[in-house]
């Protein structure tokens, strides 16, 4: 591992991006790791682009700014691509995770990705559906993101983020369940 890796996650107001980023800074937290995650937003309302971020690594993190050149991009609403250049700041051995169900080379043809930034897709929106009941991509995106990346274990992932749903919606475990077969499904599902 990098001293420490940026990632950035790219969404709209109500999918889950500042969700997703704190369950996976409370996941790698658990697994021993040193973590930082914030959102930047102002007064938004539900719809509009909202951005979070996380930094991980395995010493202390004494950077206190904002992401400017994140190793790893996560986008949970390719619509944003239109609007927000979601590469800005890449490194060429970059990741970029996408919400699509198109395949990667055509997303790189797509965004004018000639250097070697790696490009993953997942249906997060479809897995949403079909296991959470809506279309609220974060946690599919989650599991996408530990698959391509490799950087936390997806057991320990998976059992962390569990317990966190547990505690959030102990009155509705139809809603944690749901969101671990999406995990699952788009850790399966993930094609580079």
């Amino acid at each position: 591992m990098k001293d420490i890796i940026e990632i950035r996650w790219h969404g709209r107001g109500g999918q889950g991006a500042k969700t997703a980023a704190l369950l996976f800074a409370d996941a790698a937290l658990a697994s021993g790791k040193y973590i930082q995650a914030f959102p930047e937003y102002g007064p938004e309302r539900m719809g509009a682009p909202v951005t979070s971020f996380n930094r991980i690594s395995s010493k202390p993190i004494l950077l206190h700014s904002g992401v400017a050149n994140p190793s790893i991009v996560i986008v949970l609403d390719p619509t944003l691509v239109a609007s927000v250049d979601v590469t800005e700041g890449m490194p060429d051995d970059g990741i970029l995770i996408i919400n699509s169900g198109k395949c990667p080379s055509e997303i790189k043809k797509e965004l004018g990705i000639a250097g070697g930034i790696k490009v993953f897709a997942v249906d997060a929106s479809g897995i949403s559906k079909e296991t959470i009941g809506r279309e609220i991509p974060n946690t599919p995106m989650l599991g996408a993101f530990v698959k391509a990346t490799g950087i936390l274990d997806f057991k320990e992932m998976l059992e962390d983020t569990r317990k966190k749903l547990e505690k959030k919606f102990k009155n509705k475990p139809g809603v944690v369940e749901g969101n671990i077969k999406a995990i699952e499904r788009a850790y399966a599902e993930v094609r580079s």
